[in-house]
């Protein structure tokens, strides 16, 4: 195992579990949204504060900065446009009428994805609506947009591309607002995506366990990636490589083009959170609230960072530095120079060649027998969800990280989310699970979740 790795410095100022992290395009600042919510805006030169961004009414979802702006959108049903400089509201951007989920600023256009069952594209100067794209039948978690300039003159105005719970990913015409294609294959929730927008390949991760590829342009499903046994929360596309990172605690390399699995890369305790690949390294954040580094190549541990007590969210690199943000309110920097060489990785046997279909048959029932029992001993009559390990989610107010830890279709059933609310629970020093049942507003059909409980 890879050698442990210190922070070069603990920013907590945040009062409540941070959501996201965006680094500018420039390097110099990060942006971080919290359960606070509050935003703030940090030096990368040296962690220290240099705005707080106040003015949300509920907890802050998702955030992006750019290099004169940053953006970041709430529970309360709106986007906000900042001043980098002052920290001063320059625009609040009102429409939605749910949780806003994600943000995407492109091509002078804001995109958003909402509760609602929308997704948005707004002016960033006027701050006003200027298309709606509407034909989700349920939550539209993640979005991607593919510019003018990488598509064919039919959709000139580029494509959007939006994910949800429905189990559907849809294709917008920009320009016009219609729907352009709608692809269907997922029998869960589209809880991630990312676009190889000059190939016209978006590559949609879901809680059916699967990774997919799609043409954006016909719609036609490409490709399945099988392997995964959990549902795939991240994904990050770097070098005709997709990399997933899933609820069953690996993260898996895949040939883009072919769908061949390359790689394995194992050590985590919970699921895989988030991802970031840098310069021939593979960052991750779990569950377990350590982030790890792996020899992207041969998928060798270089290093475990540990400090976080909670989820890691989100992370970022730049330069030397490793930056983390997580549900215990921290942004963490991390020395990542003097990484150990690559080493090779010793060859693992998966189950399919240890085992023959009627022993893998015994053996996934043994183990399907175990989490029904451990379901029973921990069911609770409030609705609270259950988990993969036997263990409760860890405390979050914001739906998307509940879904992102993790939400199985039982026999096949997408999961279906009924309503626009989550409740507004405090954490306290010990988070405490959260409950989606009527009290929330909230229904859920035939699925069960996956979440966390970290030691």
């Amino acid at each position: 195992m890879g050698g442990g790795g210190s922070a070069l410095r603990v920013c907590a100022d945040h009062r409540g579990g941070i959501n996201w992290l965006s680094l500018s395009p420039d390097g110099q600042r990060l942006l971080t949204g919290s359960e606070d919510g509050t935003a703030r805006l940090w030096s990368t030169a040296d962690g220290t504060c240099c705005a707080l961004l106040q003015g949300h009414e509920s907890y802050v979802t998702f955030c992006q900065l750019e290099d004169e702006a940053a953006f970041t959108c709430s529970a309360d049903c709106t986007i906000r446009k900042w001043d980098v400089l002052t920290g001063q509201c320059l625009q609040v951007f009102r429409g939605h009428t749910s949780i806003v989920n994600r943000i995407l600023v492109a091509d002078n256009q804001l995109f958003s994805s909402s509760y609602d069952r929308t997704a948005r594209a707004w002016s960033v100067d006027r701050g006003q609506v200027a298309r709606e794209f509407r034909g989700h039948r349920n939550c539209v978690l993640t979005l991607a947009y593919a510019g003018a300039p990488c598509m064919e003159e039919a959709v000139a105005g580029g494509l959007l591309v939006t994910g949800s719970t429905d189990a559907t990913a849809k294709v917008w015409q920009v320009a016009s607002g219609c729907c352009h294609q709608t692809l269907r294959g997922h029998t869960g929730a589209v809880l991630c995506l990312v676009l190889d927008a000059p190939g016209h390949t978006a590559f949609t991760g879901s809680t059916d366990a699967t990774v997919r590829a799609w043409d954006i342009l016909s719609g036609q499903q490409l490709r399945v990636f099988r392997e995964h046994q959990g549902s795939v929360i991240c994904l990050e596309l770097v070098n005709r490589h997709v990399y997933s990172g899933s609820a069953d605690r690996t993260v898996k390399c895949w040939l883009a083009d072919t769908g061949e699995r390359v790689r394995t890369f194992t050590a985590h305790r919970h699921s895989v959170s988030a991802l970031k690949y840098h310069a021939g390294t593979l960052f991750t954040g779990s569950g377990d609230a350590r982030a790890r580094a792996f020899d992207a190549q041969s998928g060798a541990l270089r290093r475990v960072f540990r400090g976080h007590a909670f989820v890691i969210n989100c992370i970022q690199v730049h330069g030397q530095v490793l930056y983390t943000a997580s549900h215990d309110g921290a942004l963490r920097l991390w020395d990542v120079r003097g990484l150990p060489p690559p080493r090779a990785a010793a060859p693992k046997r998966s189950l399919s060649r240890l085992f023959s279909n009627k022993e893998k048959t015994l053996i996934l029932g043994k183990i399907e027998g175990r989490r029904r029992r451990g379901r029973e001993r921990m069911r609770r009559s409030d609705g609270i969800t259950d988990s993969m390990d036997m263990t409760p989610p860890v405390a979050t107010r914001s739906l998307p990280r509940v879904l992102a830890l993790g939400s199985l279709p039982h026999q096949g059933h997408a999961p279906s989310w009924v309503g626009g609310t989550v409740p507004a629970r405090p954490l306290g020093a010990r988070a405490r699970p959260l409950t989606l049942g009527s009290k929330a507003g909230m229904r859920r059909s035939q699925t069960t979740a996956v979440g966390l409980l970290v030691p």
